[in-house]
């Protein structure tokens, strides 16, 4: 698995190069100049203050909501589950969109977090859920009969076995929020993204928009170093015969009502919300253009690069899932820290890397599909990369060791025990990716083939002439199409 994870990890490094080169290409002092200007730090204090309350917000809401449809006798726990997922279809500008059309006075930071939260929450909610399915109810139990209370027994025995997973959804929320282009804009909140957009647009030097990328890359690599040493050395898979039994749902009791309100207020301004937000846009204005003709090409022409970019990605991810899960040297370490190392990069900054990279060295990929799906998979790896990771950590691996006892080799235990015992986690890290392609903006902008339009595109174009009316019909296409594969993650995870 070793080769195949080098050459994932070399492909994610490759903006760095490209960074490299352009931060230095003034020498180092120039380069120094702007990371220590005193306007760099106000956007470090302003970028990681918004990422701190958007994953604290994003765990609360997660955590809780895994919680009440897994281990509760929760009235519908099925289609709250569902509902809970259905936010991933909201790309985070649209959903800035309609709480500053409906409250201009939100723009800055309150706006940018409430919209970021609303978004990125799920992140957090699957794996969390995922994990509480897996956890066996014994070990509960034996805590409340020692005398341990519920809440006790939740923050001992039950929290300590979700830290991986509430761990590795809250650093995809804290990447997601540190990359994010389209929900700061629109609130007018400067964070790193929106000012290295701002110098790349504003001027030909890209010297000081490469040299803050760097000190994105640098925040990417302490999140996930911590992230790393929130996981400990404990085992999270079951070493007993048998399987874990479902859990006996708690009774809500006198709490019933507060839940359901609870539940109803998440679900009301993360998807209720910017939906009627939309539904007043369709039906709004002259503005208003339903061709449906080129709906469609767009729609087909989204789905198409979307699920190309989830394949590559996906097929990228698997063998550093596994090393990361399955080996705790620093060799592994550094392969998921490197996974990891564009997720935080601006989507123009990658793809003006691929572009450097084309142009020189490539020239036939240049303007052409597969730069732009290899740009998704420089994006999105560690959200597939930490899917398959969760799902090998809760296999065995003493299943593994009677295959190899039994004659089997490395690639035989990988094909016939390890990847079908993960595969319902690799299958919604690839689903996961498949939204998340489909919603990408800053990239898609700059690397699509000349004449080809995404929903994202069309419904950014049409938003930035101020037709809100006229972007309507791509933004309900694009949430129709990305609330499908979430659905279908909530549904098989119910």
């Amino acid at each position: 698995m070793l080769v195949p994870a080098c050459v994932a990890a070399l492909f994610a490094l490759l903006p760095l190069g490209y960074l490299a080169v352009r931060a230095l290409e003034r020498g180092p002092g120039y380069a120094w100049d702007v990371v220590a200007d005193e306007r760099t730090l106000h956007l470090l204090g302003r970028s990681l203050g918004l990422t701190a309350a958007v994953v604290a917000a994003s765990l609360v809401l997660g955590v809780s909501l895994a919680w009440l449809t897994v281990r509760t006798a929760l009235p519908g726990a099925r289609a709250w589950s569902v509902l809970a997922t259905l936010p991933l279809a909201v790309p985070s500008y649209v959903a800035a969109f309609a709480w500053l059309s409906a409250a201009p006075g939100l723009a800055g930071f309150a706006g940018a977090a409430l919209a970021l939260t609303l978004v990125s929450f799920p992140y957090v909610h699957l794996p969390v859920a995922a994990a509480l399915r897996g956890i066996d109810p014994a070990q509960e139990e034996a805590s409340r009969s020692l005398g341990h209370g519920p809440a006790a027994t939740f923050l001992r025995v039950t929290l300590p076995q979700l830290r991986p997973a509430a761990a590795g959804g809250g650093l995809l929320v804290a990447l997601y929020v540190l990359s994010d282009f389209g929900a700061v804009s629109l609130m007018r909140y400067d964070t790193f993204t929106r000012a290295i957009h701002t110098s790349y647009r504003a001027s030909f030097d890209r010297t000081p928009a490469a040299a803050l990328s760097v000190v994105l890359v640098v925040m990417t690599v302490a999140l996930v170093a911590a992230e790393a040493r929130t996981r400990g050395r404990a085992g999270h898979a079951r070493t007993g015969t048998g399987t874990a039994r479902p859990a006996v749902p708690m009774a809500l009791g006198r709490w019933r009502p507060l839940v359901l309100l609870w539940c109803g207020a998440v679900v009301a301004v993360a998807v209720v919300f910017p939906l009627g937000t939309l539904a007043y846009w369709l039906t709004a204005g002259s503005s208003a253009t339903w061709d449906l003709g080129a709906i469609a090409d767009t729609a087909w022409a989204t789905l198409t690069v979307a699920a190309a970019g989830a394949a590559l990605t996906t097929a990228l991810a698997l063998p550093v899932g596994v090393i990361a899960a399955r080996y705790r040297g620093r060799g592994a370490r550094l392969l998921e820290q490197a996974a990891y190392a564009g997720h935080a990069l601006p989507g123009i900054t990658v793809a003006l890397s691929l572009v450097f990279f084309a142009v020189r060295y490539a020239y036939p990929l240049y303007q052409q599909l597969p730069l732009l799906v290899g740009a998704y998979a420089v994006l999105f790896l560690p959200v597939a990369v930490a899917a398959t990771r969760a799902a090998v950590l809760q296999a065995p691996p003493v299943l593994e060791d009677v295959a190899r006892s039994l004659g089997r080799r490395p690639w035989q235990v990988l094909r016939e025990v390890t990847v079908p015992l993960a595969a319902p986690g690799v299958a919604a890290g690839a689903a996961l990716t498949f939204v998340v392609c489909m919603k990408e903006l800053p990239a898609t902008l700059l690397l699509r083939p000349t004449g080809m339009d995404t929903l994202a595109t069309r419904l950014w174009t049409e938003t930035g002439a101020g037709s809100f009316a006229a972007a309507a019909p791509y933004a309900a296409a694009l949430i129709l199409l990305a609330a499908l594969p979430s659905y279908l993650l909530g549904r098989h995870r119910t």
